[in-house]
């Protein structure tokens, strides 16, 4: 399976790939990046920092929403 999400995307470069997906794995989160204006420019390791999230369990829960 080839990942569709790293950590150098910004969110909302993420958000276009696969808009209710990706909202719905933010939200288990508790990330409201979806109406963030940082969302334009922040990285997903740098939104998971700032919450203290693992930026790879994040990425691994993005990585598995189906295509």
């Amino acid at each position: 399976m080839s990942e569709r999400f790293n950590k150098d995307m910004t969110f909302s470069q993420a958000l276009q790939v696969n808009p209710q997906g990706v909202a719905s794995v933010l939200r288990e989160y508790h990330l409201g990046c979806i109406g963030c204006m940082g969302a334009q420019n922040e990285s997903l390791e740098q939104g998971a920092q700032a919450h203290g999230l693992d930026v790879e369990e994040l990425l691994k829960a993005l990585n598995a929403i189906p295509e």
